[in-house]
């Protein structure tokens, strides 16, 4: 389950973060005003609003932007732009499945873009809940080892009802049930650990195992819908070896 952290982490190395600031900026105001719209600008009692602020700022977002964007999901900036969250369900090459989920202001881009992207890479769209049941949506974080052991990390996720956490050598991974989010994170914030990673994130039940090659060209193929405009994130059912993640670390 690590080897989506360990390919973020790789990809932060090789910069395309930076090369893409502006899609980055976009993606994370768009977080922004969903999570205002549905809990409300109170940064105190709206916890998915304060991780997409503090997100933000961790990519070096400028005050006005997220200032700007908190107003729109409040309603209190009439700028007349409506965004939805959609959820996209499809199959990959080789067996592999995946569910994207976007925020849009016009679902008629959204829609055939997506299946655009499915397409070139020998995937396609699939219905609502035929994909989806091969998934378990879950709180999901990810810290640098360096900010806590992995001991300790341990025992707060025992003590917080987490599923399982995973010793990543550079990096932790906690896994928990959906209700516990803010608990995990209000724990975490009181020892000071600041995540790379925290969200709800939607996990394979089973995990699907490629060679290298077949890996690689399935993962440009996450590349490719992750880049489009409207994706938030991309999670799927394939387990990505050590191996393939060298070759794509070095590629």
């Amino acid at each position: 389950m690590s080897g989506h952290s360990k390919w973020s982490t790789i990809k932060r190395k090789k910069g395309v973060a930076d090369a893409k600031r502006g899609a980055i900026f976009t993606r994370l105001a768009r977080e922004i005003v969903i999570s205002s719209r549905e809990g409300g600008s109170d940064v105190d009692s709206n916890f998915r609003l304060r991780l997409a602020i503090d997100k933000a700022r961790a990519e070096n977002m400028p005050k006005d932007n997220i200032e700007r964007a908190i107003k729109r999901g409040a309603g209190e900036d009439k700028d007349g732009t409506v965004f939805e969250e959609i959820t996209f369900e499809g199959y990959g090459p080789h067996g592999s499945a995946l569910m994207v989920t976007c925020v849009t202001d016009n679902r008629n881009r959204t829609v055939p873009d997506m299946r655009h992207a499915f397409s070139k890479y020998g995937g396609n769209m699939a219905e609502v809940g035929a994909v989806g049941w091969q998934f378990d949506r879950k709180s999901y974080f990810a810290f640098p080892s360096s900010q806590l052991s992995f001991d300790k990390a341990f025992e707060l996720g025992i003590v917080v009802g987490a599923d399982d956490v995973v010793d990543g050598g550079d990096t932790i991974d906690i896994y928990a049930p959906v209700e516990s989010f803010k608990t995990i994170a209000d724990a975490l914030h009181q020892v000071h650990v600041h995540p790379d990673e925290a969200g709800l994130r939607m996990i394979a039940k089973q995990e699907i195992e490629l060679d290298v090659d077949s890996t690689l060209k399935f993962m440009k193929m996450v590349e490719a819908i992750e880049e489009l405009d409207d994706v938030q994130d991309v999670f799927h059912n394939v387990k990505v070896s050590d191996e393939a993640l060298a070759a794509l670390e070095a590629a």
